[in-house]
């Protein structure tokens, strides 16, 4: 398997930042993540019948594909929403030198 298919982005929205550094730290302390870079948003969507629009903060989270489960599951444990925003996504290509790190960072105790 590549280094590629061996990464991937998985997506997160938390409405505070004090959410997003909780989670964000969680994943890296618990060597889930070798980064997650958070950054500021306007979410427009749909939620139980009205448009809502809010402010919130976008995980972007850089792991192996391998630990897509297991971030999912500690998202899940601390983030507040009733449906909170988990998607993967692949990488399609990248540096070698920085999907190597990336993956020796995920995973080690």
């Amino acid at each position: 398997m590549s280094l590629e298919e061996q990464a991937i982005l998985v997506l997160v929205t938390a409405g505070s930042q004090a959410d997003a550094d909780i989670i964000a730290t969680a994943l890296v302390e618990q060597r889930l993540a070798a980064c997650v870079a958070i950054a500021p948003i306007q979410s427009i969507y749909r939620w139980q019948g009205k448009i809502e629009r809010d402010s919130e903060w976008q995980l972007t989270i850089k792991t192996a594909a391998s630990q897509l489960a297991t971030v999912q599951e500690l998202v899940q444990q601390l983030h507040p929403y009733d449906v909170p925003e988990v998607l993967a996504v692949p990488v399609m290509g990248g540096s070698e030198d920085y999907l190597t790190w990336l993956l020796g960072q995920v995973g080690q105790e």
